[in-house]
């Protein structure tokens, strides 16, 4: 593992701890939670396969 990717990990826990964070201020459920991030997981795994149908 070199220093570039130790930088990538530390920024994505920090990042996922702002999430958490922010979830916990709006008391967001764990239940809502999930289901905005499968929202957005199927928004760009559609995105993702139009413009593959495109090219």
């Amino acid at each position: 593992m070199n220093e570039y990717q130790i930088v990538s990990l530390i920024s994505l826990f920090g990042f996922l701890i702002l999430v958490g964070s922010a979830f916990g201020a709006r008391d967001v459920s764990w239940k809502k939670g999930l289901y905005m991030a499968a929202s957005w997981a199927g928004i760009f795994a559609i995105v993702i396969l139009f413009i593959d149908m495109v090219r």
